[in-house]
């Protein structure tokens, strides 16, 4: 049994279908099968029903598959101990941003890092949390940039910073005559949310009381704070934004924004990652290098109510 093996059963899991496997795994097919067939030969079992399309792991195939997953993460690991220990920054982080994040914190310190880190390779993908959570439990990715707590097995949560809510409101707005919105006064027809499946849309409801939430005649989710910012400006209504996702509005927009009376409703970002992740160096670099480009004030929760997003 080998590592490589391991690798290509990982592959045919992953994929379902053998020739996919071999062109991900850069071989043949005939390459990638004969070493299969070989492993199933020398552990006894039949790992995958070839009579299937897609093809599918056999019952032991799945317990196998689950260990080898271990086996093929800790194997990898030894390379990142003995690259720690030579002080080299260098190696692939993957790592998964929900999408109400991605836009407005990529851009602040990304270019920063890998100018001074050019032998890290970091590939950002933007994806709900619900896929974070699994890609990193299947060794997809490395870390995740989501909002917590999410209180899940297995998973380490690093606090980075806090934001707080602000409500955003169209033009002529009635709301536009406070300086300050109660949540009550947001319950109304013309609240704009996000698409199913966002941890900010949950967060939204939760805060406006999600059983008195109403459709408006006209029903539009984005699957962007980008959109639901556009239909208030260009339509009419109300939607809710991250403090971040303020920086780079127009003055005229800011001009738009009111703070929640008394208590201000915020939320936690954090980086995630599974207990046995061993690119603690890249992972504390990459967590100095996002908390040096956030406002201070950001840095802790000294005030505010952290607002659920599980319902």
């Amino acid at each position: 049994m080998t590592i490589q093996q391991l690798e290509y059963i990982l592959a045919v899991d992953k994929c379902r279908h053998f020739g996919h496997a071999a062109e991900a795994c850069f071989v043949t097919q005939p390459t990638l099968s004969a070493q299969v067939s070989k492993l199933e030969k020398e552990l006894g079992v039949i790992l995958f029903d070839r009579s299937k399309m897609p093809v599918i792991p056999t019952e032991i195939g799945e317990r196998i598959i689950a260990q080898a997953k271990k086996v093929v993460s800790e194997s990898k690991g030894i390379f990142e101990l003995v690259s720690q220990m030579k002080g080299d920054v260098s190696g692939l982080i993957k790592m998964g941003v929900i999408p109400t994040i991605a836009p407005y914190l990529l851009p602040l310190f990304i270019q920063n890092f890998i100018q001074k880190y050019p032998r890290v390779q970091l590939q950002v993908q933007e994806m709900v949390t619900e896929d974070i959570l699994k890609k990193l439990k299947n060794d997809e990715l490395d870390i995740g940039l989501v909002v917590t707590p999410l209180e899940e097995s297995g998973i380490v949560e690093k606090p980075i910073f806090y934001e707080k809510f602000f409500v955003y409101l169209s033009k002529y707005h009635p709301l536009l005559k406070q300086d300050q919105v109660e949540a009550g006064a947001i319950l109304s027809e013309d609240l704009w949310v996000l698409q199913q499946g966002h941890c900010f849309r949950d967060q939204v409801l939760n805060l406006c009381d999600q059983n008195k939430f109403q459709r408006m005649n006209f029903h539009y989710e984005s699957g962007s704070l980008e959109g639901l910012k556009n239909m208030v400006n260009r339509y009419k209504g109300i939607t809710l934004l991250p403090e971040l996702a303020t920086e780079s509005l127009s003055e005229e927009e800011k001009s738009r924004l009111r703070p929640f009376r008394g208590e201000a409703p915020v939320r936690e970002v954090s980086l995630i990652l599974t207990r046995s992740f061993l690119k603690q160096k890249l992972v504390s670099l990459l967590f100095e290098e996002i908390r040096n480009v956030i406002p201070k004030h950001m840095l802790s929760k000294k005030e505010g109510k952290l607002v659920s997003f599980k319902l």
